[in-house]
Formats: C-alpha cells, structure tokens, sequence
C-alpha cells in the first residue's frame, strides 16, 4: 500500500488579477508542492467579501481568470484539487462551529484586525464581523481538509498559529478531530512593482501574468530606476533599481552579470534597460501565455475543471463534517 502524502492548502483572493508577486510568491512553488503533497488549492470568493462586499460584480469573472492562470502556470488538476470555497459549503459550516470555540480576545489580537483598527479614516461599517472573523474562516478552510502543511511567509506566521490555537482548542474540547496545521516555509521571491515598493494589486503597480507583451512593454517602461542616475554615463546602483531585481529573476545570469556591470560603469542607459527586460520578460512568460491562450479559447474546460474540483473537495469535505457532527454530538451525523 502506498504510504499516505501528507496535505497542503493554500488559495488566493479573487480580488484582482494575478502578477508577477503572486508567480514568484506562491504558484512556482504550489506548482513543484505537487510532486510530494496532496494538494488543494482554493479561490477563497468569501474572504474577498471582507474588502469587497459591496463590488460583487467582479468576482465571477476574477475567479475565473484566476483558474487559468493557475492553470498556465503548471498547476494540475490530475495532482491537486482546484477549488472555489463558496462552492463547498463546509467551509461555512464548520466556520460557525469554530466560532462558538474562538474567544473574542484571540481574534482582537490578530495583526490583520488591528491593522483595520489602526485606519482611522476606515467607516465604521467597514470593520464588520467578518474581518473580525477572518481568521476563523481561514482555520476552517485549512483543517477542514485536515491539512498538514500551509506553505507561508514568515510574515504569516502570526495568521497560522491562531489557526493552529483554534485548532487545538477543538480538538481539547471535542476531541482530537483535527491534526495541528504546521508551517511550510519556503523562499518566496520579492518583487518590486512598478514604482520600487512591493508588487501589490492595492498599490496598482502590478504587472500581471496575463498581460500581453505590448501591455508588459508599455508598464516596464514607467518602471522607476535609480534616482541618481539621471543621464547616460552617469554610474548606477543596481542593486536599488526594481529593474535590475527584475533582471535578477527573469534575465539568464550572464546578461544579469553584464546589466550589472554595465549599469556601475555608465554605460547602459535606462531606457535600452527597460527594453532588454523587457525582451526577456516576454520570452520568460511566453510558455505561461501560450497555455493560458488555449485555455482562454476553451474556458468551458476551465469550468469543468473548476465543478470536479469542488465535488471532490466537497466528498473530503463531508466526511469531514461527519466527524466533526458526531464529536459535537450534534443531530444528523452520519446516520447516528
């Protein structure tokens, strides 16, 4: 019998396209996760209500999107489990169960709320019961397919071990129903947006996975670079130019080593930069595109893929609840 793999979950917010943070940031490595874990991988359309609740419209096609890209990219649905959580309603289930366990002060204490707190120009009608609830949501999305491993960033770290405290809290009061999720720390690349800070869809300095080139080659060229190289001879400092960090990902390491080379002598201006990762930019993600094309040409396959994925989510999902209903001794689980 073949040994059991252990579990992974992790997901994305369908609230907005997906860019170069997310490729580098998470999907290379779901996608080489796939080869040692059971994997499932979820489009959390409910978290997304926590910022968007009242700008639905979007979501539909944004989860689609998302699925394509994920797709693209090399995850497998023969592999994984590709899933959107409002489609598996255990998700909430087992959110209001957790929530009677979850003291109020745990939840007060988490980093993503208080940051909501700290925005004094924030309505008050923003700062609702489900961010304050967030978290509990995001333990249910975890253990409820018992996952073992979440792969995080260290900056996660807090977010995970109250999921691991609620967990726990469960598991003493109804019994061990549930394993501890642990952490999977893994490199996950910085990418500098267009404008030096961090790639992010809040800030709209993205360059997305599903640009085109023409788009790709327009955005690279309002890349900020090195504020005290204002003319051609004047030498540069790579290694503060988003750029260059760019170079650094997507360029081969020889031209890498010149760029940097060329850029401290003077000798290589900003705009012939921008157009030389700007080529190797394209050729990079042309794998990426060409897939993505085809299944834009078929986005019922996508679909399907996307309606598999949550029934056998749903089958894991359920037995899960079965478990969880017979512990808490609660009517109707499994026949009892």
């Amino acid at each position: 019998m073949a040994e059991k793999r252990p579990r992974i979950f992790s997901g994305h917010r369908p609230t907005g396209h997906l860019h170069l943070g997310h490729l580098e940031g998470t999907l290379r490595n779901w996608v080489a996760l796939q080869d040692t874990y059971d994997c499932v991988f979820g489009i959390a359309d409910w978290h997304a209500l926590t910022d968007h609740y009242d700008n639905t419209e979007p979501l539909a096609a944004y989860t689609e999107e998302i699925a394509i890209d994920w797709l693209a990219v090399g995850l497998d649905p023969k592999r994984s489990i590709l899933m959107i959580q409002s489609q598996v309603k255990q998700h909430a289930e087992l959110e209001l169960l957790l929530s009677m366990v979850t003291p109020l002060s745990w939840l007060e204490r988490c980093p993503t709320w208080r940051d909501v707190l700290s925005q004094e120009e924030l309505p008050e009608e923003m700062r609702s019961y489900g961010r304050l609830g967030y978290p509990v949501l995001q333990t249910a999305d975890i253990i409820l397919y018992k996952s073992d491993l979440v792969p995080v960033g260290k900056d996660q770290l807090p977010h995970l071990e109250l999921a691991r405290e609620i967990t726990r809290r469960f598991n003493n009061i109804y019994g061990p129903i549930f394993p501890e999720p642990q952490a999977r720390l893994g490199e996950f690349a910085a990418v500098p947006g267009l404008d030096g800070r961090k790639m992010s869809k809040s800030y709209g300095n993205t360059l997305e996975i599903g640009d085109s080139p023409e788009e790709l080659r327009k955005k690279i060229k309002t890349m900020f670079t090195d504020p005290l190289k204002i003319r051609m001879g004047d030498h540069g400092h790579p290694e503060g130019c988003p750029v260059f960090a760019l170079h650094k990902i997507y360029s081969p390491p020889e031209r890498v080593a010149e760029v940097e080379a060329e850029c401290k002598a003077g000798t290589l201006g900003c705009v012939a930069d921008k157009n030389d990762l700007a080529d190797n930019l394209i050729r990079a993600l042309a794998p990426i595109h060409e897939r993505r094309a085809e299944l834009e040409a078929d986005r019922a396959q996508v679909l399907r893929i996307l309606s598999e994925g949550n029934e056998a989510a749903r089958e894991i999902a359920e037995a899960t609840m079965v478990e969880v209903r017979r512990a808490m001794r609660l009517p109707f689980s499994g026949g009892e």
